[in-house]
């Protein structure tokens, strides 16, 4: 895609055998701290598009170009859309589709929080499976400072994230967490320095490209099945022993790790 587009892609090779790369996703509008709108949407769609079709892919990693990860919404397109009954319910159904490609993809999706994040912002990092602050980071949900209400996931995804107590605190007050703060909640993972978080976010995804990927994607499944259904631990197992049951009686990855283990070589994993 052009320099233009809301949202760039780049491949990062990873120290791994084979082809194996992390694909990063720059929203690209850093002077306006990189706002979610219908073209951003649209660019992030197609990108994921590419990378669900590439299988050299192992993680995509997501961040903000300049000093922003994203500000959320863009308010001032959001005076006209809100009049429209047609276009904004089609807006926010289409952000809940895209935003939630990353969290059911097939890869993991680790978001690289590198500034300003709010609102939209915040749903994004939600959507991702976990994240890197930059000790630059400030994270907050904001809507309600602007008359607005969380409609893109912040009020379901949130508090499954930190409890209800603490949505609650950061939805109704607006205030924002410092990356510390954010880590010590468990918004993010932990933190790192500025200019290191590109480099800790790709030395994570190494690690998760020496596994099977579709054991991975599997995985991934199951972990994000039960806890977006607030399955019952009777529901869970049921679900975790059948996926897991399937993947080893029919995958080539299963048994290649066993005879690995047992020649006491790496596994050359074929994710099929």
């Amino acid at each position: 895609m052009s320099s233009e587009s809301p949202v760039i892609i780049d491949r990062h090779p990873l120290g791994t055998e084979g082809d194996a790369v992390a694909a990063i996703l720059r929203l690209n509008r850093p002077e306006e701290l990189n706002p979610i709108d219908a073209d951003t949407l649209a660019a992030l769609d197609g990108l994921l598009d590419e990378i669900e079709a590439d299988d050299a892919v192992r993680a995509v990693l997501v961040t903000g170009r300049g000093r922003g990860f994203s500000a959320g919404g863009d308010l001032k397109k959001y005076q006209e859309l809100q009049r429209d009954a047609v276009a904004f319910p089609r807006f926010i159904q289409d952000l809940h589709r895209v935003f939630g490609r990353l969290r059911g993809g097939p890869v993991p999706a680790i978001a690289l929080v590198n500034g300003v994040t709010a609102a939209g912002g915040l749903e994004l990092l939600l959507n991702c499976d976990f994240a890197l602050a930059a000790r630059s980071a400030r994270i907050g949900d904001g809507h309600l400072n602007f008359g607005q209400m969380g409609g893109g996931g912040v009020l379901t995804l949130l508090p499954r994230a930190v409890g209800r107590a603490r949505a609650a605190e950061l939805i109704y007050t607006g205030r924002f967490l410092d990356a510390d703060e954010a880590a010590s909640w468990g918004l993010v993972n932990r933190v790192v320095d500025d200019d290191r978080l590109e480099a800790e976010g790709c030395a994570l995804a190494e690690g998760m490209a020496t596994k099977s990927r579709l054991a991975l994607a599997n995985a991934k499944y199951v972990l994000h099945s039960v806890w977006a259904d607030n399955a019952s631990v009777e529901g869970g197992l049921r679900l975790e022993r059948e996926r897991d049951a399937y993947y080893c009686l029919t995958s080539e990855d299963a048994p290649e790790g066993l005879r690995a283990f047992a020649d006491k070589r790496t596994p050359h994993f074929r994710g099929r």
